[in-house]
């Protein structure tokens, strides 16, 4: 792979990662929450999907996925599922959000492996990014080069970009928390978190390849 081809790769997965998904809006959340510090474990979660999702694609099950109307079928509406669950859960949430949710987060916040957890769940749950990235990396990967190699690079630029990107959502969730010390305000991000999950949920469900 030559460093033009890895430019290019570069400012491709930069303009995708940036675009707000589910594990945006999830880190932002918990940002918002929790503390940026804290709303890592979500990033890492998230991350750690991504590269669990680039595996198994690179060993041809996002193939076999494409090949497969029932699987994908039944994977999307278990992921749409959750993300509708997870807008469910936001929109029925009347706490306050807490005035120290920055790095200072209070002791008696969510425990750092559930944050972790809901990460990884959020990343892991939409089948589409198997053959996302089954379609992505044969665009920069050189046949004739080591291809183990080639995608090791791809892998990890994809995980140093992600957490750049998401850490950078988590901060901005911690940033405007003051904003949200009221009840009211509060009770305004819960609802549009939680619309925006159940959006989300039901766009994956309705979705075609």
């Amino acid at each position: 792979m030559d460093s033009l081809t890895w430019l290019a790769y570069v400012g491709v997965i930069f303009t995708l990662i940036i675009f707000p998904g589910p594990v945006a809006l999830l880190c932002t959340s918990h940002g918002l929450k929790y503390g940026r510090y804290r709303a890592t474990a979500t990033v890492l979660g998230g991350v750690l999907a991504s590269l669990v999702l680039m595996t198994v694609s690179s060993l041809g099950l996002g193939a076999i996925l494409a090949a497969s109307e029932s699987a994908f079928y039944v994977l999307k509406m278990l992921g749409g599922a959750y993300l509708i669950y997870l807008g469910v859960k936001a929109w029925k949430e009347a706490s306050v959000v807490s005035p120290l949710a920055n790095e200072h987060a209070s002791q008696g916040d969510m425990p750092i492996a559930k944050l972790f957890r809901r990460g990884f769940t959020v990343g892991i749950s939409n089948p589409k990014d198997l053959l996302f990235f089954a379609a992505l990396f044969p665009n920069f990967i050189d046949v004739n080069a080591p291809q183990l190699v080639q995608f090791v690079i791809l892998a990890l630029t994809w995980l140093v970009i992600d957490v750049a990107l998401m850490s950078t959502y988590a901060r901005i969730g911690s940033g405007i928390s003051r904003w949200f010390r009221s009840p009211q305000r509060a009770r305004l991000f819960h609802r549009t978190t939680g619309g925006l999950f159940m959006a989300a949920g039901g766009s994956l469900m309705a979705s075609q390849r």
